[in-house]
């Protein structure tokens, strides 16, 4: 199928986005990547009036980190942070390879990931795993916007008409912080069934201090296994807390069935995918505290 007509603005910076959304408001659809949006225009799911074509905003392409914070700007290719992100932010290395194939991450961006919100996508879980949040413009100013508060259905976020999503902003884990990440797909590239995000640290004793657990593909929007790392946190972390922690986590989803799976499914695997995740982080910060105890003789 071909897209239904429409204008075609090309834009050179951030500012010059910002004016032509003004202009055009709920008729106008952002191109950055395409990957998401140029199927859907084909298959006349979208039907925009006007798209704002950004890829000229050489301002919005960076990757910068600062005092453990990472700062994606809206342009910057997902390929791109995956190598950045290989040696330095391993949990993000690995979620971004998750994503589609190599030619899909190269034209694909971070920040249409998360403004997307598919709820199978693997970025805006790891978004709401490490506290993330998005920097969004408008004629009307800027604003922050937390992961908690992005999401709110199946492609629905509280972006408004007009605002353009400017920058991604990841709280890398501390050093020493373990992770863990797995999805069932069924082939590699597609949509995720079910995925989980696990990260966790260690204090004195090999007691929890910081627990963080995430899903996807089990509901409308990315969830936190709140009740879970509540669980956890102050604790000595044993293979059963970590089983009752996943066993509470995955009672709590409220997933949907369809063609690809049951719900029972769905939430039947997130509990399997939470404890193996869980374990797998935990696995890696004993080995961080391991390999600190060592460098510190």
């Amino acid at each position: 199928m071909k897209p239904a007509p429409f204008d075609y603005v090309a834009v050179r910076s951030a500012s010059e986005a910002v004016e032509a959304l003004a202009r055009h408001g709920e008729d106008a659809k952002v191109l950055a990547g395409g990957q998401s949006l140029l199927p859907m225009l084909n298959m006349r799911l979208a039907r925009p009036a006007v798209v704002v074509d950004i890829n000229g905003a050489s301002d919005l392409d960076y990757v910068r980190q600062t005092n453990g914070l990472l700062a994606i700007g809206a342009v910057s290719r997902q390929r791109t942070v995956e190598r950045w992100a290989a040696q330095r932010a391993p949990v993000l290395a690995t979620a971004l390879r998750a994503v589609g194939h190599v030619a899909i991450r190269t034209r694909g961006t971070v920040a249409g990931s998360v403004a997307h919100a598919d709820p199978a996508s693997e970025l805006p879980a790891l978004l709401l795993a490490l506290d993330g949040e998005v920097t969004a413009r408008s004629a009307r100013g800027e604003r922050t916007i937390t992961a908690a508060d992005l999401f709110l259905a199946p492609l629905t976020t509280s972006l408004a008409d007009g605002e353009l999503v400017t920058e991604v902003r990841l709280r890398l884990p501390a050093a020493g912080t373990g992770w863990g990440f797995a999805e069932v797909a069924r082939r590699h590239g597609d949509f995720a069934l079910v995925g989980a995000i696990s990260l966790l640290a260690l204090g004195a004793g090999g007691r929890v201090t910081t627990a963080r657990l995430a899903f996807f593909g089990v509901g409308g929007t990315p969830q936190r296994g709140a009740g879970a790392e509540a669980a956890l946190v102050g604790q000595e972390p044993t293979r059963a807390r970590i089983e009752d922690a996943a066993r509470t986590a995955a009672a709590t989803l409220s997933p949907e069935g369809d063609l690809h799976a049951t719900a029972d499914y769905r939430r039947r695997v997130a509990e399997v995918l939470a404890a193996r995740t869980l374990t797998e982080a935990l696995e890696r910060a004993r080995a961080g505290m391991a390999a600190g105890s060592r460098g510190t003789r």
